[in-house]
């Protein structure tokens, strides 16, 4: 393994992985993580508890009162953002760190990448569960063209006219269409992709990914009608992608 050197010759930002749920990070997360986070001091994080409760579980050794965070969340103020990368500029290497899984995917930290690239800092992603990807290689869908649609329409009458204008994409592109929706309103969201999807467009979801709990059914959505699953509170990706004839 590549040895890592974290030296004021080469300030790097590292992208670190976090677990999607609360099960052992060790678990699901490579060596190389707790080797970055060992030595380092600076962290980016979206949460500050649940990122010093991350660090402990990874790194127990590190002391928490060393740590300096800077949170980035919808709370941040702008003009802040100016001075997270500071430690880069001064030789140091930091972390960002996401609420689970990986920084800058669904995730707010791809403006501290998109600045630590503007200001010539390296940047390391390391390798860790990605919530999406898990969802697209467990569906059966087409991994080699797919779009990640994020969170649709609150109003339900948009919503459902957002889901047929990409079913209709799905088609004319071959396309898989995935999306997230805050947990409590999941099972709104499948009874109206359920309801709106042409019978044999195929709909997949995938829940507590990498849990114990972990859930995943693939099946045309004429046939979702007769499968019972409960999916109130838990993260889940949805995935749809009409199948072409052949």
């Amino acid at each position: 393994m590549e040895e890592l050197t974290l030296t004021s010759q080469s300030p790097t930002l590292y992208l670190i992985p976090c677990t999607l749920g609360d099960n052992a990070p060790m678990e699901v997360l490579p060596l190389t993580v707790r080797k970055v986070i060992e030595p380092l001091t600076h962290f980016i994080v979206e949460n500050e508890k649940e990122a010093r409760r991350f660090i402990k579980r990874i790194a127990p050794q590190k002391k928490q009162d060393q740590l300096i965070l800077y949170p980035l969340n919808k709370f941040t103020d702008p003009m802040e953002l100016q001075h997270y990368l500071d430690p880069l500029a001064a030789g140091q290497s930091m972390g960002l760190l996401s609420d689970a899984g990986c920084p800058g995917v669904a995730d707010p930290g791809a403006l501290m990448v998109k600045r630590a690239h503007s200001k010539g800092f390296n940047v390391r992603p390391l390798v860790g569960p990605s919530s999406l990807l898990l969802a697209l290689m467990s569906s059966g869908m087409n991994g080699q063209s797919f779009a990640f649609n994020g969170y649709l329409p609150i109003d339900k009458q948009e919503r459902l006219r957002k889901i047929k204008a990409l079913e209709k994409r799905s088609g004319e592109y071959d396309q898989t269409q995935l999306f997230i929706e805050t947990p409590y309103r999941n099972e709104q969201f499948l009874a109206d992709l359920i309801k709106t999807l042409s019978p044999n467009t195929l709909l997949s979801v995938a829940c507590d990914l990498t849990l114990p709990s972990e859930w995943i059914k693939t099946a045309p959505a004429k046939e979702w009608k007769k499968i019972e699953v409960n999916l109130q509170k838990r993260p889940a990706i949805f995935l749809f992608h009409i199948e072409l004839a052949i």
